[in-house]
């Protein structure tokens, strides 16, 4: 059970970064006529993450490749193996451009908030891969917490009920491009632990455990965004306006939080890159590490909401596919197996 919150947090990890905390990526998904896309994203999340974790466990893996073997053939995992490196390369320049974003809040100039955040992300890797794990731990629930905290506090301030009506819900198929922008760092992430898996068990209680808690915040954060619609424009980072006229403790509180989920992203978009690379260039992680971050750094001059509104959209239709050959997959596994 341990290890299955421990897996649960990994995941949450991996996916509340710069683009989710920040509320960035969420509005650029849902927004109004969405809480039923929300459900169907939570659905389809807690099915995609248990048979990535499953297959991950099955073979045993240590980096992404046999994971994709298994999912679309070897010839398409050619593909999405690129498209993986391709995926974690760019957003995690997304993450070391909304790590500089966040500190700009404290008037840190934008390229020495990417400096500091930069040698933080290499100094990560050369422990284990353990530290890591025990980041997101302790770090994904105090910024769970506090992003409950901060939705709830605003929305009863405003004295807003939440109503779904299925008859206002034309956003739904944005579930299905949402959960497939977050499929690859999943497959990145999960397909590294596959050895550590002790059993199934593990897997249902992460898959459902990051579900709910991912669906819940989703629902939460998309009704407090679409409050404040007409002024999100103003703020590159959307968090900010919700923590608006909160005390100043809370607020650097909260900051403190939206920096370390970037950070802890950012992390697991390194841990999946360098995972992979590390059999061929037979080098420490830590040198993999500063190597992609010295190769990231020049592209977050673009910005962090430019890079999400591109990148973000773009990804989630590409990988469509995937993620159907994985909803597929348990139905399409059984069939081969009579």
């Amino acid at each position: 059970m341990n290890s299955g919150f421990k897996w649960m947090f990994l995941i949450l990890g991996t996916i509340i970064g710069a683009g989710y905390a920040s509320g960035r990526e969420l509005w650029q998904f849902f927004g109004f006529e969405s809480g039923l896309a929300i459900v169907i994203f939570t659905v389809i999340f807690i099915i995609a993450v248990y048979v990535i974790m499953k297959i991950s466990y099955e073979t045993q893996s240590d980096h992404f490749f046999p994971i994709l073997e298994r999912l679309v053939g070897k010839k398409l995992s050619y593909v999405y193996d690129f498209l993986i490196v391709l995926y974690l390369f760019t957003t995690t320049i997304v993450m070391i451009a909304g790590g500089g974003a966040t500190l700009e809040a404290f008037s840190i100039p934008y390229w020495v908030g990417i400096t500091l955040f930069a040698v933080l992300l290499v100094l990560l890797f050369v422990g284990s891969s353990n530290g890591i794990i025990k980041l997101n731990s302790i770090i994904i629930p105090m910024l769970v917490f506090g992003l409950f905290y901060a939705l709830l506090s605003f929305n009863i301030s405003h004295h807003h009920s939440w109503v779904l009506d299925l008859n206002e819900q034309y956003n739904w198929p944005a579930a299905f491009t949402f959960t497939a922008l977050n499929i690859l760092p999943l497959i990145a992430v999960l397909s590294a632990i596959g050895k550590e898996i002790k059993s199934l068990k593990e897997a249902k209680v992460a898959s459902i455990g990051s579900g709910v808690i991912l669906g819940t915040i989703s629902f939460v954060y998309n009704e407090t965004l679409i409050q404040m619609a007409d002024y999100l424009t103003e703020y590159e980072i959307p968090l900010f306006a919700v923590l608006k006229g909160s005390p100043f403790g809370f607020f650097l509180f909260m900051s403190v939080m939206l920096w370390l989920a970037i950070y802890t992203t950012a992390v697991s978009g390194i841990f999946g890159l360098a995972s992979r690379f590390k059999q061929i260039l037979k080098v420490p992680f830590w040198l993999i590490a500063l190597i992609l971050v010295l190769a990231m750094l020049p592209f977050t001059r673009f910005g962090f909401a430019n890079l999400v509104g591109i990148l973000y959209p773009l990804y989630g239709l590409i990988n469509l596919y995937l993620l159907v050959t994985i909803l597929l997959y348990p139905i399409l596994n059984r069939y081969r197996t009579k």
